[in-house]
């Protein structure tokens, strides 16, 4: 690997690091606050509509697997790990910037989650559309859910199969598209 490379990917890595660190600490620090704001009760912002609500959750979405907080740690663990490993082997072009920040996304989200389940025994919700009756969700979930919908729109609309040739072990994109 040439010097240039092994540059490019210890800014990929440093970069990653603190990006997931900073998107990790908003997640804990809207949920401290909701926990402290909301004690006394929810707050209406757009009547019939929003509003925030505390909630812990023991479970996930819709209140399944209730008290499987080892299960969804495991789960956890696994899946941040998988998904960093998979963000080092991206090559370092702006093709695959998207790509990159996707998963950086989604660990962020995984990883806010995981440490209120370690911690805390119970992830902290807070977000409510009252008007569909949508689940009470919290800022980590927005991270997993918007950047799985755009991973989704990734693969299936802008990258080919041989963009992907990285997850085969193929040598690396050489270039700066």
């Amino acid at each position: 690997m040439k010097n240039e490379d092994k540059r490019g990917n210890k800014q990929k890595i440093v970069f990653g690091l603190l990006l997931i660190f900073c998107l990790t600490a908003l997640d804990q620090l809207t949920k401290y606050a909701a926990a402290k704001t909301l004690a006394n009760g929810p707050i209406e912002l757009i009547p019939g509509v929003f509003r925030l609500e505390y909630l812990e959750n023991t479970g996930a979405a819709f209140g399944i697997l209730k008290n499987a907080q080892w299960f969804f740690v495991i789960l956890m663990i696994a899946f941040i790990t998988a998904a960093w490993i998979f963000y080092t082997k991206i090559p370092v072009t702006v093709k695959y910037r998207p790509l990159r920040l996707v998963l950086l996304f989604v660990t962020s989200g995984a990883a806010g989650n995981l440490i209120d389940r370690i911690f805390l025994h119970h992830v902290r919700d807070f977000l409510y559309f009252s008007l569909i009756n949508f689940p009470i969700f919290n800022v980590a979930d927005i991270y997993v859910t918007l950047s799985a919908i755009a991973a989704f729109i990734l693969v299936i609309f802008v990258y080919k199969d041989d963009d992907l040739h990285f997850l085969k072990n193929h040598p690396a994109e050489k270039t700066n598209e």
